[in-house]
């Protein structure tokens, strides 16, 4: 189906409905107009392409963990990796775990801003505060000066379950006004002391809460967003809670980098990310295996065959579709849009490759053939 049929109706900020350019897969969506921060080397906004992130899962004085972690992570394709930065030893550890990975640090700063000061002096490449729990607004600007004088952004991350008393008092309860009333809050205060290298998130562990709080903001302000579901859950959960809130928004056209958070390692918050990317076209950087459901005129071990693909190519960086079909009523059909298919029907396959049919395979030959024509293809933008 068509990601177009899925967001039929949608209207937001005047956008028009993206249209496809007769390929599936290359479905474009109009980009809010953001302005652009560079987070170390990697743009973020200002029509840069959406970044994925990531944040570390042990004791930030694990040094040898951490940067195990990141490595697995960047291995995974993350562009941008989050640390927290929550006591002493942690401030100590930041400058030796910059110094041994290749993505830029955020510190991910709580209660203390004196770890957002050591963390910046340390060599990160932003800061991530929560203005509800950050204290004064004189320690705010300390945090400000340090960061404008270093030339990094901050982000300005503001949760619903930690906003602040006044704020709570006025609404009730988390709404998406009193996200978006916590981020702008905090804004002024970056404004009037003369910082605007910032990127906002208002995230929720509600899925229509954040989305309707990040449609407030991109309304009304034209900084770069920081997509998430805020504690989405372990991996089943927490990927369609991401997906569904994270990807309605994309498909608005809204969002400059995203994190989807799990309760499982990092490197699968990366895979889902992308995932989520890959599915609205916008982003492709490893091979995107399409396989289909199977139903009762399977003629093949479609699951033995599809396994046997995804593992071979899982650490291939290189931006390409393969279908695997083993429908003879819709399998030519979509085999023919993927950069290399196969639409297999009793025991033999008929291999495409960018529409055209190349040879008929057996069905033990399915794996190699195919595998084969992966390793010697070589995408548009490589040529």
């Amino acid at each position: 189906m068509q990601i177009n049929n899925l967001i039929e109706g949608l209207n937001v900020m005047n956008n028009p409905i993206p249209k496809s350019n007769g390929d599936s897969r290359l479905t474009s969506y109009p980009r809010r107009i953001s302005r652009k921060v560079m987070v170390g080397n990697v743009p973020v906004g200002g029509g840069s392409p959406i970044s994925v992130q990531t944040m570390t899962k042990v004791k930030t004085s694990d040094i040898e963990g951490i940067v195990n972690q990141i490595k697995r992570s960047e291995e995974a394709g993350v562009d941008i990796v989050r640390i927290t930065v929550n006591n002493k030893d942690a401030a100590e550890a930041i400058g030796e775990i910059v110094k041994r990975v290749n993505v830029p640090i955020v510190a991910d700063i709580h209660f203390n801003y004196m770890f957002a000061l050591a963390s910046i002096e340390a060599g990160v490449a932003k800061v991530r505060i929560n203005p509800g729990n950050i204290g004064k607004v004189e320690r705010i600007k300390k945090v400000l000066s340090a960061a404008k004088e270093r030339g990094i952004p901050i982000r300005i991350g503001v949760n619903s379950g930690s906003l602040e008393k006044d704020i709570l008092d006025k609404y009730g309860y988390p709404t998406a006004e009193a996200l978006y009333e916590s981020a702008i809050r905090h804004v002024e205060i970056a404004q009037d002391f003369g910082f605007d290298d910032l990127v906002i998130s208002v995230k929720s562990t509600s899925v229509p809460l954040m989305i309707e709080a990040y449609r407030l903001i991109a309304q009304r302000t034209d900084f770069p967003l920081h997509l998430g579901v805020t504690e989405a859950g372990r991996l089943r959960t927490g990927t369609i809670k991401s997906s569904v809130g994270i990807g309605t928004l994309l498909a608005e056209g809204i969002g400059d980098t995203i994190r989807v958070s799990l309760t499982d390692e990092p490197e699968l918050e990366v895979e889902v990310g992308k995932e989520i990317l890959r599915s609205l076209g916008l982003a492709q950087r490893n091979v995107e295996i399409i396989s289909c459901p199977t139903c009762g005129r399977l003629d093949v071990d479609l699951f033995k065959i599809t396994e046997e693909i995804e593992n071979a190519v899982k650490d291939i960086k290189k931006p390409m579709t393969v279908s695997i079909l083993g429908c003879a009523v819709n399998g030519p059909g979509e085999a023919r849009e993927a950069d290399l298919g196969v639409a297999a029907a009793k025991g033999k396959a008929l291999l495409f490759r960018r529409g055209e049919p190349l040879r008929y395979v057996p069905e033990a030959d399915i794996v190699p053939e195919l595998l084969k024509e992966i390793y010697a293809f070589v995408p548009d933008e490589q040529k």
